[in-house]
């Protein structure tokens, strides 16, 4: 089960947190892993705790906002049977509060970027036989949380577009689906904390934990495990959904 044996799998931002996680996964499960990273010194990082357990790794430089860098890459992997969009970044503010820089920046990231792996991904695919698109979202999308204006605009565009991919390409034998994480314990919380909390980072931890019924953060090996499921053979069956992985956030707060 769960083989990825001469499967050819990209992840965007895989360099770190869910995504470093997720390229750990794949490779464990037999893929040759492509991580593709704006941060080429990070996805170099993880290539080689890849290949020190065995496995096959390449990293690629890419800023995933700009679609002919990514022509550029993916035209240089080649064949494609999976693509985890995962790259992206957060911002915290209103809609009053958020510049237009800011908004444009989140836009252009986590839309734009989405969109230029998905127009240059689906070709390949579609000439090579079919594929899986799996789809970085958030209980964002989903539910109201404050603060995060313009990052839940940005998830809620992504969990629309996997909507559409699916729908689009049932014929071309592609699959699409989407995950929608909780807070996750990744080195991005951590930062958040510091600047933010400094001298208080711990207490805000505790708050920010319970803020999922479960009572705690996932891990981002909790969340490369449901993606690497969605994204294998097991799961031919499954398209166009969203998978909430929260603790229980959307369904259990009162």
């Amino acid at each position: 089960m769960l083989d990825f044996t001469n499967k050819s799998v990209i992840i965007t931002g895989g360099g770190s947190g869910i995504g470093r996680a997720a390229s750990l996964a794949f490779a464990k499960q037999g893929a040759l892993v492509h991580i593709v990273e704006l941060r080429v010194e990070q996805a170099n990082a993880v290539v080689k705790e890849i290949e020190a357990a065995g496995g096959k790794a390449k990293a690629y430089a890419c800023d995933v906002s700009d679609q002919q860098q990514v022509a550029k890459v993916f035209a240089e992997i080649g064949t494609i049977n999976v693509l985890v969009n995962n790259a992206g970044i957060s911002n915290i503010g209103k809609a009053d509060t958020t510049s237009e820089k800011d908004f444009e920046k989140v836009f252009t990231v986590n839309v734009k970027g989405v969109y230029n792996c998905l127009h240059i991904a689906i070709p390949a695919m579609k000439a090579n036989g079919g594929g899986v698109i799996l789809n970085m979202c958030s209980v964002a999308a989903l539910s109201g949380i404050a603060d995060r204006f313009a990052y839940s605009m940005s998830k809620g565009a992504t969990y629309a577009m996997t909507m559409s991919v699916a729908k689009d390409y049932l014929k071309d034998n592609i699959r699409c689906n989407s995950v929608s994480p909780g807070r996750v314990h990744t080195p991005f919380v951590d930062d958040f904390l510091k600047k933010n909390y400094p001298g208080k980072e711990k207490e805000m931890f505790e708050t920010l934990s319970k803020t999922q019924p479960i009572g705690r953060m996932g891990t981002p090996e909790e969340v490369a495990g449901l993606l690497v499921y969605l994204c294998s053979d097991e799961a031919a069956f499954i398209t166009g959904c969203d998978y909430p992985i929260d603790g229980g956030f959307l369904k259990l707060n009162t």
